[in-house]
């Protein structure tokens, strides 16, 4: 693979490329086909990866700050890799893999991240706005003042995530497991909870205003909603 080719931008198949260790920092690579390729500890910061292909990619301790995004990555191996303000709009990440993923002001409002495997990641105050994240798994998640308005997390595993101060304004989450989660001032205002699993989670100030309860709350969560509603009638 001559590198020098990459970057004069004359290569649009890629499909399966070694490209490990590679700098490819700056580089515009929209519109290229990289799905399968190898690309573990290579370089991508600030590239321009609109309307890429990625799809199954090894990207394993990939570099990737500030690069745009915006494309294909389905069931591309992204552990490790640094994602810091990555701009991941409506990317297709479904079925990915972000474990121990860098993801620190990271955007991925509208992306689509159903059944990836987000666990233990840190995602605080990342935007989440939209996303698809039906079945993902998000356990141990680090989701503090995350903002997860209209996303869909149907089915997603939430347990012994910390969703305190998180917004889940209109979000879904009929099925979710949220078992030991931290919800401490979280927004589900018009959440949808129904099935949703909130065993041991804390609920202390969340607000469910309009919310779908036929989820099974923590009884102490319940004490303090009734004596919250008391109080606002009064």
């Amino acid at each position: 693979m001559n590198i020098n080719d990459i970057r004069s931008g004359n290569l649009k198949q890629l499909l399966g490329a070694d490209l490990e260790d590679e700098d490819l920092s700056g580089l515009n690579l929209q519109g290229v086909n990289m799905a399968g390729a190898r690309l573990i500890g290579a370089n991508l910061s600030r590239a321009k990866l609109t309307g890429a292909s990625l799809d199954g990619a090894n990207l394993v301790g990939c570099q990737m700050t500030a690069a745009d995004v915006r494309a294909s990555l389905v069931g591309a191996n992204l552990m490790q890799a640094d994602l810091t303000e990555a701009d991941l709009r409506g990317s297709n990440l479904r079925g990915a893999n972000l474990m121990r993923a860098s993801l620190n002001k990271a955007t991925f409002a509208g992306a689509f991240l159903s059944g990836a495997n987000l666990m233990g990641v840190n995602l605080q105050g990342v935007d989440l706005r939209g996303a698809d994240l039906r079945g993902a798994n998000l356990s141990g998640a680090n989701l503090q003042g995350a903002n997860l308005s209209q996303a869909d997390l149907q089915g997603a595993l939430l347990n012994e995530a910390n969703l305190e101060e998180a917004d889940l304004q209109g979000a879904n989450l009929a099925g979710a497991n949220l078992a030991g989660a931290n919800l401490l001032c979280a927004d589900l205002e018009q959440t949808n909870l129904d099935g949703a699993n909130f065993t041991g989670a804390c609920l202390v100030g969340t607000v469910l205003d309009r919310a779908t309860k036929h989820a099974e709350l923590p009884i102490a969560h319940k004490e303090l909603e009734s004596e919250s509603f008391r109080h606002s009638t009064l």
